[in-house]
């Protein structure tokens, strides 16, 4: 008969050890263990690294009033406060043991040093004000308070307000449970003072709230910071959405003027050979090249158009506006209240057509801001013709009563589309306010002679 029964390998020498490490361990002992580790990072982990603390920022509120020297002085507003705190800890000890002992002097430097170290290595103040505590505990045994005492009291709290300011809350919740423990301790060592009473609970209820106060006032820091950060991001989302809504706009504009540019040449391409008696085979062949290539050139441009156009957008009947249009426009701005007033100078020629598109649309929108922003100011709009190109100056001036005319915001993102449109055509812009109030937007658009002189052909 055949013996079937299986024999179970035997694991190898410290398999236990290995299967234990890799079991999955309890939700709570992940929590204690996350804690411990915290702790270690906290309150051990280079605790005595350097630290200086940095001065106070001019930009801040209540620095940004000040001047000149008492501005600089103000900068170091915390080192002065830390420097109080010491002085006061050391006067305690000092009237509590006599000044003129050497037992009041040394219980005096004790108090003082760890005040001091938080200037540079807040950690570590944190433990040397524990070792300073237990040590005046024992030079004022007998006949002093324990297990703390007033000098004791006074630096352990200023070190654990400056602490906690510094670092995380964590690190407040871990020193108040070791001044707990440390209270404990003393207690059971010393015993409590002189009247039976113990300090120890006072101090933490003391430390609770002092702790309370600056972990709140972390949260509330940190809060302002991500909102802060939020903001920017946001604006420059904005920014940039307004930037491409501008672009996508001049693109949607600009496409009727060169479809019919493109459409012109690829008609004219067409009809050219038979304006001419027996063309020869080649320029026969050169027309049917450049009306091939202005075909493609406008398929590839409505097909991109289509691209940026939105679902809703519908293309315009009109054609599109030209300097020509600029007195309706004005009328329009009249009748919402302000006096607009134009000046042509140089010599009127007909310009390309992206150039007066884009002078007309800059004309518009500095209009538009003048009323939002200076509602019922007078404007004036310069056109100048000039060799080279156009050149543009809309101005208006300050509200003519401010209090009983209140400013539209506006979505401040005009200037922003006058420049994209200026900087397509290689222009050059100013915008800015005036010295008697008003505002000015200064616009010069180059315009090669050939193109005028193609454009006036045309």
């Amino acid at each position: 008969m055949t013996d079937t029964t299986q024999t179970q390998p035997t694991p190898p020498e410290g398999a236990d050890e290995t299967f234990s490490a890799i079991k999955p361990r309890s939700p709570e002992f992940r929590l204690a263990a996350d804690a411990v580790r915290g702790m270690r990072q906290d309150l051990f982990h280079d605790a005595f690294a350097y630290r200086s603390l940095p001065r106070l920022g001019t930009d801040r509120k209540l620095i940004r009033r000040l001047s000149g020297r008492a501005r600089e002085y103000a900068a170091w507003a915390p080192h002065a406060t830390v420097a109080l705190g010491g002085l006061l800890a050391m006067t305690a000890a000092t009237a509590s043991f006599g000044g003129s002992t050497v037992t009041g002097l040394l219980c005096g430097l004790l108090a003082v040093a760890p005040v001091a170290l938080t200037l540079v290595r807040p950690v570590g103040a944190f433990w040397l004000s524990l070792a300073s505590t237990l040590v005046v505990s024992v030079l004022s045994w007998p006949w002093g308070d324990r297990p703390w005492a007033q000098c004791s009291v006074i630096s352990h709290l200023v070190v654990l307000t400056v602490v906690a300011v510094r670092t995380r809350p964590r690190t407040a919740a871990w020193m108040w449970l070791f001044t707990a423990g440390y209270g404990a301790f003393a207690e059971a060592l010393f015993g409590v003072g002189p009247f039976g009473s113990s300090d120890t609970a006072p101090m933490l209820v003391l430390s609770a709230l002092i702790l309370l106060v600056v972990t709140v006032w972390h949260i509330r820091r940190d809060a302002e910071e991500v909102v802060s950060a939020q903001q920017t991001v946001t604006a420059h989302e904005r920014s940039r959405r307004t930037l491409l809504e501008e672009r996508t706009t001049i693109a949607r504009e600009l496409h009727d003027v060169v479809a019919h540019h493109m459409s012109v040449v690829a008609i004219q391409a067409e009809a050219a050979p038979y304006r001419v008696e027996n063309p020869p085979p080649e320029l026969e062949r050169a027309f049917a090249v450049i009306r091939e290539n202005a075909v493609a050139a406008l398929t590839e441009l409505r097909r991109v158009l289509g691209v940026v156009r939105a679902e809703d957008y519908e293309a315009p009947e009109a054609p599109q506006p030209t300097l020509a249009d600029l007195d309706t426009l004005l009328a329009n701005v009249r009748e919402a209240g302000p006096d607009v007033t134009k000046v042509v100078t140089g010599a009127v020629r007909e310009l390309p057509q992206g150039v007066e598109l884009s002078a007309y649309r800059i004309v518009q929108e500095a209009l538009s801001n003048a009323l939002r922003h200076a509602p019922g100011a007078d404007a004036r709009v310069e056109i100048g013709y000039v060799l080279g190109g156009l050149g543009l100056r809309i101005v208006n001036g300050p509200v003519p009563d401010p209090s009983s005319v209140k400013p539209s915001p506006g979505a401040g993102h005009g200037v922003t589309g006058m420049r994209e449109r200026v900087a397509m055509l290689n222009g050059e812009m100013t915008a800015g306010p005036t010295d008697g109030g008003g505002y000015e937007v200064t616009v010069f658009l180059p315009v090669p002679a050939a193109d005028a002189g193609i454009e006036s052909d045309s």
